[in-house]
């Protein structure tokens, strides 16, 4: 079972549309690069749509600047939600979060600096209803700064993940399977390396789950 971090809701603006998916973004520190990322979310050709943003206690401005997009922004999405943790509680835990608070069957995990074409939502959505049994649909992830290349384009097999991670957190996941694998797992003792979504794939693996991927483009990686 997925613990309950303690929180704060800020902002909650419900429509009486219901969404298939909600985009689930954790925030720490990323003022330079949130709204970039929330105007990538707003320009969703997808058109019921929730938005989920958990601050995990940044202490820059990230949360006004947040604030003050989704006030502005809100009814763009039928659900928007902005959560604040009463304490810093590291990544896994802020996206536990949204699982826990989300209310659609299909969540979209997309960090803070990250960017969505257009299509990604519509287009993931559209491969996990055409295969019932898929846990989570995962796009080519175009990576663009310092390094730059095309992630992602790997059939899910367990010989993929014996030695490496293949598939990035930009994933469109079901909220079912994401509870059934008690969501993402805690590797503070670790260190920050980074393996929360390795972890979760190697989960999903061992409870008889699968991913399908989506030949397209949809996403950037900073």
């Amino acid at each position: 079972m997925i613990a309950e971090n303690p929180h704060s809701v800020l902002i909650e603006k419900n429509a009486d549309q219901a969404s298939d998916v909600t985009v689930c973004i954790s925030l720490y520190n990323y003022e330079q690069h949130i709204v970039e990322t929330l105007e990538s979310v707003k320009a969703q050709t997808l058109a019921q749509l929730d938005l989920m943003v958990v601050d995990d206690r940044s202490t820059d401005n990230s949360l006004v600047v947040t604030g003050m997009w989704l006030q502005e922004n809100a009814d763009r999405f039928n659900q928007v939600k902005l959560i604040r943790h009463r304490e810093n509680r590291g990544l896994a835990r802020a996206r536990n979060t949204t699982i826990l608070l989300a209310e659609t069957p299909f969540l979209f995990i997309l960090d803070a600096d990250n960017l969505l074409y257009p299509r990604c939502t519509e287009r993931c959505l559209g491969a996990l209803l055409s295969d019932p049994n898929a846990a989570m649909a995962y796009p080519l992830i175009e990576k663009f700064g310092e390094e730059e290349e095309v992630i992602g384009n790997v059939v899910w097999e367990r010989s993929q993940f014996l030695r490496e991670n293949h598939i990035d957190a930009m994933s469109l996941i079901r909220r079912s399977a994401l509870l059934q694998v008690d969501g993402y797992s805690y590797l503070d003792a670790i260190g920050p390396l980074g393996l929360e979504d390795y972890d979760l794939w190697c989960k999903f693996i061992d409870a008889g789950l699968y991913g399908i991927p989506v030949a397209e483009i949809l996403a950037r990686y900073r």
